[in-house]
């Protein structure tokens, strides 16, 4: 629907063409009327008279074509060519489609928009600037933070839950385990991973706390098995030499095996890992229990409540972060972004090769892309309404268009004076010489 402002801005143009019509259409009916009374008409009624007549046609000869555009004429044979833009709706709608798919969204016209504007470089000048880098990490957690609270708690635990057991029902987990199992041994890759939790545990062996707490394992144990023997013997002294012999030793063999490939723990450790594999690939047993695994995921209530409280949880961590003026998202999106942009501008082949790729991937999406907006397009013009489109487009070009009409007004009186010239030359040479006489 047009604004007040508008209609007024439209009425204010229609104004001067509507004067200029009913200025030459009165004096074209006073000169006829004038004219018809005298014997003699003059000759410079006649000229007036003609260059009223030539005006009058011009500007209704425009102001039909103009209103011709945007409302019905209710003239005979002609009538019916009048509202071109509401008959013709769907047309244009489909026409304008064609042009914006075919003109501005078709892969070429893309890809050298690319290479006219050079993005990458735009990117980095653009993520260079501290103000813009800042500006990109709280607009990221501000529409964080808007998406976070468009979405309902009950909708999520459903997805979760609807997700988690549509995975469990179709997924083969015994066969999951076994082929996850089979690539992590591929390579010595479980040795890899067993050399790094013997790194840890003897890191952990090595601590204080670990010390402290293997001696009141030794004072606990001595008071409930040998409770009189704790009594009498110095039982600090050897739960603290205990707890270091103890420690010790288990760092030693640790250590042997992280050091020794060939160690009989680390072939242990290979055999009981081929044989799990084995057995969740062929053992009627374990597909039982990986059944009874199964079962207890998709119905359990008490997962479900702990999945429930865990996206409960993670929500608030997230609002109370998005919330936040110093939001940990935030700076580590304006870090992300600040890092980003001094690699492009510091990496010519960077900024290359990210142009390259842009234009690759316009190349390959635009006729999928230029087609949907070009559907789009038509649809949505479908849709409108046919009186409130021919509204809309009038008040924005409409103020234009009562320029054709007065131009029709000026254009036409011109015209007729030229006429009156040449089909009086003869009367106006004789006037012309008499007045000079």
């Amino acid at each position: 629907m047009l604004t007040s402002e508008q209609r007024l801005t439209l009425q204010q143009a229609k104004r001067l063409p509507l004067v200029l019509l009913l200025l030459v259409t009165a004096g074209f009916i006073a000169t006829a009327v004038t004219g018809a009374r005298w014997e003699v008409v003059p000759l410079w009624l006649v000229c007036l008279r003609a260059i009223c007549e030539a005006a009058m046609v011009g500007a209704l000869a425009d102001w039909f074509a103009v209103t011709a555009l945007f409302r019905p004429i209710p003239l005979p044979l002609v009538g019916r060519h009048t509202a071109i833009i509401p008959r013709n709706k769907d047309r244009i709608g489909e026409n304008l489609a064609v042009f914006v798919r075919d003109k501005f969204l078709d892969a070429p016209s893309l890809m050298a928009l690319i290479e006219r504007n050079n993005p990458a470089q735009a990117l980095s000048d653009w993520l260079t600037t501290p103000a813009n880098s800042q500006l990109l990490g709280k607009q990221v957690a501000r529409m964080a933070l808007a998406g976070l609270e468009m979405v309902q708690d009950k909708q999520v635990e459903k997805f979760l839950s609807q997700s988690l057991k549509a995975v469990l029902s179709q997924l083969n987990l015994s066969g999951t385990a076994a082929s996850l199992l089979t690539g992590l041994t591929q390579g010595g890759r479980h040795q890899a991973v067993l050399d790094d939790v013997l790194a840890r545990l003897s890191s952990v062996l090595r601590t204080e706390q670990t010390h402290v707490l293997i001696a009141h394992t030794i004072v606990s144990w001595l008071k409930r098995e040998h409770p009189l023997k704790e009594k009498m013997l110095p039982t600090d002294w050897l739960s603290e030499k205990g707890a270091s012999v103890f420690a010790a030793a288990m760092d030693s063999m640790l250590q042997d095996i992280a050091t020794n490939p060939e160690h009989r723990m680390r072939e242990a450790f290979d055999a009981s890992v081929h044989r799990l594999i084995e057995r969740l690939k062929h053992d009627p047993e374990y597909e039982q229990r990986v059944e009874q695994l199964r079962h207890y995921l998709l119905h359990d209530e008490k997962l479900a409540s702990y999945l429930r409280e865990l996206w409960l949880g993670l929500r608030a961590k997230l609002e109370k972060d998005l919330a936040d003026e110093h939001s940990a998202l935030a700076r580590k999106t304006t870090a992300m972004g600040r890092w980003l942009g001094h690699s492009l501008a510091h990496d010519e082949a960077l900024r290359t090769s990210m142009n390259e790729r842009l234009k690759r991937w316009a190349g390959s999406l635009a006729p999928d892309v230029s087609q949907f907006i070009g559907l789009h397009i038509a649809d949505t013009v479908k849709r409108w309404d046919s009186q409130q489109l021919s509204e809309l487009i009038e008040a924005h070009i409409g103020k234009d268009l009562q320029y054709i009409r007065i131009n029709g007004t000026l254009v036409g009186g011109a015209i007729g004076l030229l006429l009156f010239v040449i089909s009086h030359a003869g009367a106006i040479v004789r006037s012309l010489g008499t007045m000079a006489k």
